[in-house]
Parts: structure tokens; sequence; C-alpha cells
């Protein structure tokens, strides 16, 4: 018997690695992970179905070892957020990985990239159609597949589609963005990539791939509007619109911050449509029931957020130097200093809600209390280029280690004990937020716990400091209002389930 394809999926933290490890676990494939943090994948429902290989894409060892028996490698990685180089950084990542591929003996590279057919095509779309050159220069078999716009619950592009829609009955926007696009449903490229792992013998081509619709991408946002039950939105073009004020735009009005908004709306100076001649139906034929036309990928996507089935969100994934990660606390030698605000309640609320109150924390729930300071903190990041509180969360009821969460990140996760959130917005320093919930022994009373909220910050120079003792009078203003209203809350709870 022959041995069995082992594939490997980088980017399975991100938007569509993590819904493609599911695909191929649902095809029966083995499959191997490659990861900066394990951490980042305990909570996923197949993290007990997959290998776990853990380093980075730029060192060549550990990329070497993780691509080591491997058939198949996917390769979803991109640095949009990594400043204006990133183009050459995404290059010599690249040429790691496939210079390791190739050492590794591997069969087939698959990569997914942006549909770049225009001499006017964005430095971000110039530079994915790079990296698919360089993956392919080792020889190792590199079949790229090449998208457009993918519509799916929690994608960067729906999210933009959908954001703009509800919240601009009118809008001012450049006049290319009457440029023809070419969207598809992430449902059809989870299809082809997943039968890409597949294949007979491996393919070293370039194909597009692309829904059944080419339609401009106003004519998207008046679908979006219908669909939603909206009147159609009046679009008002303009020329002097430059996709840098476009993109900061969009960071005020989406939860996208500009650092993301940027390449999306440089990726529409051109029209991104599929080249017929460069189909991958002959190889890979479509779905026997079609492809999914952009009123079903939305009408999808809008039925999986409804239902809160985001299986994963343009947010989940994290480069280790976006711009709102810059900041460094102050090294051991130069006397770190920690800062911390501590506070802490006895409370007969039973456990179970206590817990259940702190993970719906963020998002549409709130912060229990002077949430408009919140907001306006939300909103002073997002001015200077941070990710702002718009950003929500991926559910609203459950908690995964790595997802986004207004202007934190799930950094550990142990339910029902204990919840550590990392600050990703712009800070002179580094700053978490951590609640613990501890049982008390009693036996001669009712049964009590404590539970413990702790703000920590490791500042940064002087700056940090001063910063620290500035934010102290809304600390002792905020803090003990949040922990308050969580037990409220939690006895409330209790009230309307036990009653």
């Amino acid at each position: 018997m022959s041995t069995p394809r082992k594939i490997l999926v980088t980017g399975a933290t991100g938007y569509v690695g993590g819904r493609l490890v599911r695909a191929l676990l649902n095809d029966e494939l083995e499959v191997r992970i490659f990861v900066r943090d394990r951490s980042k994948v305990t909570d996923q429902p197949w993290a007990d179905q997959v290998e776990v290989a853990v380093g980075n894409a730029s060192d060549f060892e550990t990329t070497r070892q993780a691509l080591t028996g491997i058939h198949t490698a996917f390769y979803l990685l991109h640095s949009l957020n990594l400043g204006p180089k990133f183009d050459e950084i995404e290059s010599e990542m690249a040429a790691n990985f496939a210079r390791a591929a190739a050492e590794a003996g591997v069969k087939q590279i698959v990569y997914l990239g942006g549909i770049a057919n225009d001499t006017k095509t964005s430095k971000h779309l110039s530079s994915r159609a790079r990296v698919g050159e360089v993956l392919a220069s080792t020889g190792v078999a590199t079949l790229e597949l090449r998208a457009g716009i993918i519509i799916g619950s929690g994608s960067a592009s729906f999210e933009m589609v959908r954001h703009l829609t509800h919240r601009l009955p009118i809008m001012t926007t450049p006049k290319w963005i009457s440029n023809l696009t070419h969207p598809i449903a992430i449902r059809d490229v989870l299809w082809y990539l997943s039968h890409a792992a597949q294949l007979p013998i491996p393919v070293s081509e370039v194909f597009d791939i692309g829904g059944p619709e080419v339609l401009p991408y106003s004519e998207m946002l008046q679908k979006f509007a219908k669909l939603s039950g909206l009147r159609r939105r009046l679009i008002i073009k303009i020329p002097v619109l430059t996709p840098r004020l476009a993109s900061h735009w969009i960071g005020l009005v989406t939860p996208l911050p500009a650092a993301l908004a940027k390449p999306l709306v440089g990726s529409l100076i051109s029209e991104v449509v599929a080249d017929p001649e460069k189909s991958i139906n002959k190889l890979i034929p479509p779905p026997t029931e079609g492809l999914l036309d952009v009123n079903d990928a939305m009408t999808y996507a809008l039925t999986r957020i409804d239902k809160n089935q985001v299986q994963s969100r343009w947010s989940d994934a994290t480069a280790p130097m976006l711009p709102w990660q810059k900041a460094q606390s102050d090294p051991s030698w130069a006397g770190e200093v920690i800062f911390k605000d501590h506070r802490e309640v006895i409370t007969e609320a039973k456990i179970i809600y206590l817990w259940e109150t702190i993970e719906e924390i963020g998002g549409e729930t709130g912060w229990y209390g002077s949430d408009w300071l919140w907001w306006l903190r939300g909103l002073m990041d997002r001015a200077i280029g941070g990710v702002g509180l718009r950003r929500g969360r991926r559910d609203p009821k459950t908690l995964r280690v790595g997802d986004g969460l207004d202007f934190w990140r799930v950094e550990a996760l142990n339910r029902p004990n204990f919840l550590k959130l990392y600050a990703e917005m712009i800070l002179p320093g580094k700053a978490w937020l951590e609640f613990r919930i501890e049982p008390i022994n009693s036996t001669d009373g009712p049964e009590t716990v404590k539970v413990i909220q702790e703000a920590t910050f490791s500042p940064r120079g002087l700056g940090g400091q001063l910063y620290w003792f500035t934010i102290l009078p809304l600390h002792a203003f905020i803090f003990p209002i949040m922990l308050r209203n969580i037990v409220r809350s939690a006895k409330r709870k209790e009230y309307f389930k036990d009653s």
C-alpha cells in the first residue's frame, strides 16, 4: 500500500487557512499545520486532529522541518501590514519557503494569490504575483490560484462591503469604484483548494478562479443593500480620493484598520477579472451544483453571521510587526517596570454565570459600563492608525485563543476560571487585561468565589510611564464599574435561568 499523502497548511490561524484545514479533514486527509504559536490553535475544533509544527516561515530550519514528509504544501501567507517594504518581505519569505520545500522533497506547492492581469495593478497585487514566481523558482511544482474579492462571513472584503453599505446611505467614492470585479464565494475557493490537494500528479501552472458574475464594485454595494432591505445607496464619484485617503476613510467607517484597507482599496484601481484562458475548471471541475453567484454568496455569509457560525475572521491572523504591535516594553536590563491595577470582589454568584458574563465581554455586549469612554479610546486609536474598537468579535458568546476582541486579542483562556487579553491598540508599551475566578472553600456558610480583575502595563521609556499615570484617573472610574457590573450581570443570569 502507498504511504498516505500528508498535507501542510501555512496560515492556519488566518481566514482562509483555518477553513481549509477543516475542509481537508472532512476529506479525510492527513494534515500538518505550520504556526508561530501553538497556543493560537488550541481552541480550534480541529486542534486534536492535526499535527502541529511550530516555527516561522522566514526561518529556513524550522520551515524545512515542517515540510519534511509533506507531499502538498499550501502557502497562504502574506505580509500586508508590514510597512512600505512588505513586498520585499513577502518575496524573501517565499524564497525561503521554496528553498526549504525543494530540500525537503515536497512534490506540490499550492499558493493562493490575487488576480493581476492589468499593467496598472497595485503594489499589493504585483507582490502577490511575484510571490508565485518565487515559489516556483526552485523546481517544486507550484499550482497558483489567483482570486479576486472573496465573499464569506468574516472575510475582510465582505466586511468592507457590509459596513460601507450599512453605515453610508450616501457615499463619496473614487471614480474607479466602477471598475469591474470578479467575486468568488469562500465556499468555492475552498472547493478548488481542497481538490488541489488531491491531484493525481503535481501541476505547475497559474489559474484564475472567479464566480459566475463580473460586475462593478459599486454594484456589489447595491446588491448588498437590496439583500439587507436597505434603500439603494447614493454613490458620488470624485477624482481626488487617492487609495491612501480612501483607506483612512474606510478605516473610520468600517472595522478594518487603514493598514489593511489600503491594499484592498489599491486592488480596486485595476479591473480584477479572471482570465478565461487561465480557467482552472478543466483541471478541477466546479461543484456539481455550480458556483455561487454574488447574491447567494452574500446570503450564505449573512446567514452564518446571523447564526453566529463564523468559522474564521479577517482579524484572526496576526503578524509580528503590525503597526499597533511595534511598542515594546523596557528590557529587564534597563530596569523593567510593571504597573498593575488590581481589583477583586467576593460574591455568591455562581461560577458558571460569572464566566458566561466575562466571556461575552466586548463587541455588541460592550465593556460593562462607561462604554462611551471605551468608544472614545477606540476612536483615538483608529485616528493614529490602530485597530480601534469596532473590530468587534468573531462570536458573541464564546472566545478562542487568538481571537480579535475589539482592540484586544485573546492571549490565554482556561474555562471557567481565566481570561487574559493582550492590547493591540497603539501604546507606549504593552498592556494586558486579566479576569480570574477563584472558588473560596467554606464549611459554615454559602459558597463564595473571588473575582479578580487586573490590568497590567509594561511601559516603554518615560513616555510609557507618563501615559500610565495620565490614565490612572480613568482606570479609577472605569474598572470598579466594570467589575461591579460583571457581578451584577452574572446574578441576573442566575436569577432568570434558575428561577
